[in-house]
């Protein structure tokens, strides 16, 4: 009768290359801890998407009437949809459709879609632009969220410095996945009409709109062409000065020409002055910043707080930027905390062995072997493009306490 096979055998009768693969599987690991991405919770994708539109000037009860309830109709539709909220402010709609897991994002995406093609029909002639959708994670916060101040500054020319570069220079840092500005007060002309200086030279609202949006355009103005030459016309025919806005002509009979300036008050101003956000007490632009799916969490954020410094120097000295609020430091400190008691059970496991077999060559082998084998395992998560989470970190410290069980016994 053959004796049964020792899978140790081969590892005990060559030492040498026994040592050189528990080097290389240690080296290995050290290498793979370095590139696996940090944090708090496994990298889930939700199959959820957000469809957003925007109607300027339409109260939360018209937009609940006209754009949200045709976008729900259409979306109700839709195979493996399991849950649909939507949300209706002054001016814009927030439709979120949360899918079943087993549905492929990328199918999820073609089905809202059709659905919003076929809602177009139902939807406001007149909307600026239609409904778009992005995918959305619930579970995934904003890494960072800055706050953009000034004690002297409009917050309307703090929100410009913000979009044109303090958010583009964020974006452009590797992991980033998407920085948002919160705060409302995008840079935009005012027009407060006087109605009663333009009933007086009988002319209607919707006239005036028709002027000012008939002469703010940009457009092709088309191109001259003869049989040795051709010239394409270019033009700018945006108004970009309240100046320009204030100097329009919206009506001109044979005698006189009644300018914009004449029944209005135009200005510079906020293109929405129902939103606005805080830092404490003092109004600010909110810089919310998200990380790309499997991005580490913590190497993103270092980045960015590395970054602010340059940032800071480049902006006017009255824009300050603050850090509102750091998602990683709960990060930081629960993965601490789950490094800490891993490495204690770990210290247990040799303790233990040692009190048991009062043999100080019988521990040395398993004080190699169990921190090899945890090492090792960083690899073998990298390979399987797992994260270090507290979840990953705690299936660790658990096979590490089978290993005092066995111990005992």
């Amino acid at each position: 009768m053959s004796a049964a096979p020792n899978p140790s055998q081969v590892f005990i009768e060559r030492p040498v290359a026994t040592s050189l693969l528990m080097v290389a599987i240690l080296l290995a690991g050290i290498l793979a801890y370095q590139l696996l991405p940090q944090a708090a919770l496994p990298q889930v994708d939700y199959p959820s998407i957000q469809v957003t539109t925007f109607y300027p000037g339409a109260s939360p009860e018209l937009m609940t009437r006209v754009v949200t309830a045709p976008l729900e109709r259409q979306f109700g539709a839709i195979a493996g949809l399991k849950q649909m909220s939507s949300a209706s402010a002054s001016g814009v709609s927030q439709v979120t459709l949360q899918f079943e897991l087993a549905l492929r994002l990328d199918i999820a995406e073609q089905s809202v879609q059709a659905a919003i093609n076929s809602a177009l029909n139902f939807l406001p002639r007149d909307l600026p632009s239609p409904p778009v959708y992005s995918k959305i994670n619930p579970a995934d916060l904003p890494v960072l969220t800055l706050a953009i101040t000034s004690a002297t500054l409009p917050t309307t020319q703090v929100q410009d410095w913000a979009d044109t570069y303090l958010a583009l220079k964020i974006a452009q840092i590797s992991g980033v996945g998407q920085v948002a500005l919160s705060g409302g007060q995008r840079p935009a002309v005012r027009i407060k009409v006087n109605p009663q200086a333009l009933a007086s030279h009988g002319v209607g609202l919707e006239q005036l709109r028709a002027a000012i949006v008939g002469a703010n355009s940009n457009q092709a103005k088309g191109n001259f062409d003869s049989l040795e030459q051709s010239f394409a016309l270019d033009a700018n025919s945006q108004l970009q000065k309240p100046e320009d806005y204030a100097a329009l002509v919206i009506n001109s009979s044979s005698d006189t020409s009644l300018r914009l300036g004449d029944v209005a008050e135009v200005s510079w101003g906020a293109e929405n002055t129902q939103l606005a956000a805080w830092a404490g007490q003092t109004p600010a632009i909110l810089v919310n910043v998200r990380r790309q799916p499997g991005a580490n969490v913590i190497g993103v954020a270092d980045e960015i707080l590395s970054l602010l410094p340059e940032l800071q120097a480049s902006l006017p000295a009255a824009v300050k930027i603050e850090v509102l609020s750091d998602r990683t430091r709960s990060i930081r400190a629960a993965l601490h905390d789950v490094k800490f008691e891993l490495c204690l059970a770990v210290g247990l496991v040799v303790m233990v062995i040692f009190v048991f077999l009062r043999s100080a060559a019988a521990t040395f082998i398993p004080s190699l072997a169990v921190p090899l084998s945890l090492v090792g395992t960083f690899g073998v998560m990298y390979l399987a493009g797992f994260s270090l989470n507290n979840l990953t970190l705690m299936a660790l410290t658990i096979a590490t306490g089978f290993v005092v069980d066995d111990a005992i016994v």
